[in-house]
């Protein structure tokens, strides 16, 4: 008899409850081998792949793509002894692997939650209208594939309660317009949906017996305009990925989810929770400019990339050795202040599922070419959507490079458990006095947030100042650093 093991959602993180099923890459009837990635989660910190415990047949996807799970919960039914010899003993296997919560033969009860689908198919061969039956339960799930030779487990499809309504009326390729007979409408209607560019095979019925009638069509005409209207040119719209378009085509409802919904959380918890101060500074970085474009001509930089950012990062952490307080954390729970002997440098980083801050773990310790190193492979990973759940943990302080996109400043939110953030802003060219005349000269402007409870006015001055200061002559590190 098929041996099924269920697979348990982990915990991917540092105690996440639950993550979202991003994509499937098995479905129903493959086989995996053991470490094999079957799932791409999205838990609040980052992407995460998950390899397979086991080696078997996939029975059934019990959380399909789109879904939350929570930790714990089964998300995938694995046959492991597909080639076993069939029996009759109703009693469970020993476990193999981790994360089953069930296993051995299915039970008996038809109806029972934990049952894999699999096991609710009929078994007797050559009736497609009992096969049909089983495999279709309460919630749409969808029809069973013909029984195994040997009288073995059924595997069966997976998708939306709509996707297999929609699987099931669709017209068989090859078949012709006779297929199109298995669409119950009038004449009318039919011509009505022709006119209309419609494929009646798509149309939801309200009719008797599942009947579609003129009003069905125009409905879906609405639904199909409206969708097209949420639509822009030249763009695949990943952020209105498992929207909800109104009737009216005017707005797309999304659900909030995993790392934007942790992270306005976060944001709303600092802001109410840490009284926020801001100070500016407007600095010549003409020098910062030219130091760059010599790093990027020496050959032992050739392997990294340089930019003004970089020496952002410098700065501040030669700033951070100068005015060690500012490297803190406030404990509210114990009325502590807790003052940090490393540098976690985070870089908060823009990516099409949210803001996330990723840091450089001991940044304090690292030179020039290994900050640009890491400050390369963070941003790769975050690009990627591959960043650790580790790297977003303990971070102790943060730059928010907003020049990037051509912002001269900000008034930045504090990353929850720090004491202060540096926004960077867009370098440009400015008339400045230098040396007593008016002369081109590169110009940006920094803002340095910070907890008013751990830093006061004075402190929090005096390292944006040294940040200033570096970026005006990047020389002053050698003294300082």
């Amino acid at each position: 008899m098929p041996t099924y093991q269920h697979f348990e959602l982990p915990d991917a993180g540092e105690g996440l409850t639950e993550a979202d099923i991003v994509e499937w890459r098995v479905a129903p009837g493959d086989r995996v081998e053991v470490n094999q990635i079957i799932v791409e989660i999205e838990t609040a910190k980052s992407l995460v792949e998950l390899p397979s415990p086991w080696s078997g047949i996939v029975a059934e996807v019990l959380v399909p793509a789109g879904q939350t799970a929570a930790v714990g919960d089964p998300i995938i039914v694995i046959d492991v002894d597909p080639d076993g010899e069939p029996g009759t003993s109703d009693g469970p296997g020993t476990s193999d692997g981790p994360g089953a919560s069930a296993q051995g033969n299915p039970p008996a009860a038809p109806n029972s939650p934990a049952e894999p689908i699999a096991n609710r198919s009929a078994t007797a061969a050559g009736s497609s209208s009992s096969s049909a039956a089983a495999g279709s339960p309460a919630g749409g799930s969808p029809a069973a594939s013909e029984p195994a030779a040997g009288g073995g487990a059924v595997l069966v499809g997976y998708g939306t309660a709509g996707e297999q309504e929609s699987r099931r009326r669709r017209p068989a390729a090859g078949r012709g317009d006779s297929a199109l007979l298995r669409v119950l409408a009038k004449p009318p209607v039919r011509r009505l949906a022709r006119d209309l560019g419609i494929d009646l095979a798509t149309v939801t019925p309200s009719g008797p017996g599942g009947i579609v009638t003129r009003e069905d069509v125009l409905a879906h005409q609405v639904q199909v305009q409206a969708r097209e209207l949420a639509t822009y040119e030249g763009d695949d719209q990943p952020w209105l990925a498992d929207g909800e378009v109104s009737p009216d085509g005017r707005q797309t409802r999304v659900p909030v989810r995993s790392v934007r919904k942790r992270t306005a959380e976060a944001m709303v918890s600092s802001a109410f929770s840490a009284p926020h101060v801001t100070v500016f500074h407007t600095v010549d970085v003409t020098r910062t400019m030219k130091l760059v474009s010599m790093l990027r001509e020496d050959r032992d930089f050739a392997e990294v990339r340089v930019t003004p950012l970089l020496i952002a990062m410098k700065a501040l952490l030669i700033a951070i050795d100068r005015h060690p307080e500012i490297n803190a954390s406030w404990d509210e729970a114990r009325q502590q202040i807790v003052y940090k002997h490393y540098v976690n440098l985070g870089i908060a980083a823009a990516t099409p599922r949210g803001l996330i801050v990723p840091n450089i773990k001991d940044a304090h310790r690292l030179g020039l070419f290994s900050l640009a190193r890491s400050l390369g492979e963070l941003t790769a990973n975050a690009r990627a959507g591959k960043t650790r759940p580790a790297d977003m943990s303990d971070g102790t302080i943060t730059i928010t490079n907003v020049g990037v996109f051509g912002i001269d400043t900000g008034t930045p939110i504090l990353n929850p458990g720090e004491a202060a953030i540096l926004a960077f802003g867009a370098i440009r060219q400015q008339p400045w006095v230098h040396k007593g005349k008016i002369k081109a000269r590169h110009v940006t402007q920094l803002a340095l947030s910070f907890d008013h409870r751990l830093v006061d006015g004075e402190l929090g001055s005096r390292v944006l100042a040294d940040v200033a200061k570096v970026l005006e002559e990047p020389a002053r590190a050698l003294i300082w650093g």
